[in-house]
């Protein structure tokens, strides 16, 4: 391993100590999503895979 890898990879350790309470923390105090919510993120989601399905078929 030369002296880029080790760096990599301690800022890597470095990323996961210092956002992982950050991010235990916003997990536990996060809005929960209504079913109108999880709709309106799911419809936009399956236009977009269908649209790219008529495309492939296009080729």
């Amino acid at each position: 391993m030369d002296w880029m890898e080790i760096v990599s990879a301690l800022a890597l350790l470095m990323f996961i100590i210092v956002l992982l309470p950050a991010t235990r923390n916003m997990m536990k105090n996060s809005a929960k999503g209504t079913l109108a919510d999880w709709m309106g993120f799911v419809f936009p989601v399956v236009v977009v895979f269908l649209f790219i399905m008529l495309l492939v078929k296009l080729v």
